[in-house]
């Protein structure tokens, strides 16, 4: 989208990264004659909801992710209970959409300009945390609380490329533990202590995507064919043909190159972030909630629900969208083709990078 004088570099980044993933789950599915329907549509999710984020967020900087996160909050309730979620993989997919709207009450928060108002909408914050213990989901309770607390921390944060910075260590850190997990590359305690957390059917669908890499490591099996290759997933009492890891199934359905491109796909939403015209707040806390679901995604199953991966792109739309109202609500306007933006009060906005 155009920033006012130019086009974002972020965007050009962005389109070319979106374009190389469908591109890529095309010629692995007709090298193996894959279904990439399901990577299309998430691409395509994505997508649309990016696009919304930017426009409602331009009208609406306040208004629009506080609806988001009213939204977001509905639907992780409205999803199946934890006795049923813990087979059919539900319960990645709802500790994601309670992250998603958490970041988006907090951004709404961090937008308003007055100190009542900006306390009120923290309350949808808090209650995302709260909900997600009356859901008995663990990891929403604690990715929640985590994101609610660095939007706090970052009342006054002025380096977005640090924070970010950090952000991305989190997410390798996770996505590479997943991968030590799958190869049993850990030694035998820690691997104990992940097996009980993870259960040992999870472990055992990370240890056949990662059999399928090996076998072909360049294109992989093709997309949408884990779950008739995998031993462990045809046994499941309730099959799903996937790996519960956005990661490892990356790499069994689409190689190496699959992992590259969704690495990248990540990598662009924080340089997006990293360039977005918002306030250092509002960027760290949207990317903390962004993390959040990196992290969730590989260790369960929530990319492959649209509500998550369209929330994904809709808060990222969020926190790179420039108000159009004048005297915009976080006090900030960058200069195109610069990272560095400067405050309406003062030197807020400074990225200090």
């Amino acid at each position: 989208m155009a920033t006012g004088e130019g086009r974002s570099p972020s965007d050009v980044v962005g389109v070319f990264v979106l374009v190389a993933c469908a591109a890529w789950s095309l010629i692995t599915a007709a090298a193996h004659d894959g279904r990439p329907e399901g990577m299309l549509l998430a691409l395509l999710a994505v997508t649309a909801g990016y696009a919304a984020g930017r426009i409602s967020g331009a009208l609406l900087p306040v208004a629009a992710p506080c609806a988001a996160a009213l939204a977001g909050l509905g639907l992780a309730i409205a999803t199946p209970g934890p006795q049923i979620s813990l087979q059919l993989g539900h319960t990645g997919a709802t500790a994601a959409l309670l992250a998603l709207s958490c970041g988006a009450a907090c951004c709404a928060a961090r937008a308003a300009r007055a100190s009542v108002p900006r306390l009120a909408l923290y309350l949808p914050a808090a209650g995302t945390v709260v909900t997600a213990a009356l859901l008995g989901s663990t990891t929403g309770v604690v990715t929640c609380a985590g994101v609610l607390l660095c939007s706090l921390a970052t009342a006054r944060a002025r380096r977005r490329a640090l924070g970010l910075a950090g952000l991305a260590a989190a997410a390798a850190l996770v996505a590479g533990a997943t991968w030590a997990v799958g190869d049993d590359a850990l030694p035998d305690g820690p691997t104990a202590s992940l097996e009980g957390l993870l259960t040992e059917h999870r472990v055992l669908l990370w240890h056949d995507a990662l059999r399928m890499t090996l076998a072909d490591p360049g294109l992989g099996v093709g997309p949408g064919r884990y779950g008739t290759l995998s031993p462990t997933a045809a046994r499941s009492p309730v099959p799903d043909g996937k790996p519960h890891s956005a990661l490892l199934q990356q790499a069994a359905e689409q190689g190496l190159t699959g992992v590259i491109l969704l690495v990248a796909a990540f990598c662009w939403v924080l340089y997006a972030l990293l360039r977005s015209p918002r306030a250092t707040p509002i960027v760290l806390t949207a990317g903390a909630a962004l993390t959040a679901v990196a992290a969730i995604a590989s260790i369960g199953n929530a990319l492959s629900f649209m509500t998550v991966t369209a929330g994904a792109g809709l808060l990222a739309g969020f926190a790179t969208a420039r108000p159009l109202a004048p005297g915009d609500p976080d006090g900030v306007r960058a200069r195109p083709g610069t990272a560095e933006v400067t405050s309406a009060h003062g030197s807020d906005g400074h990225l200090g990078i």
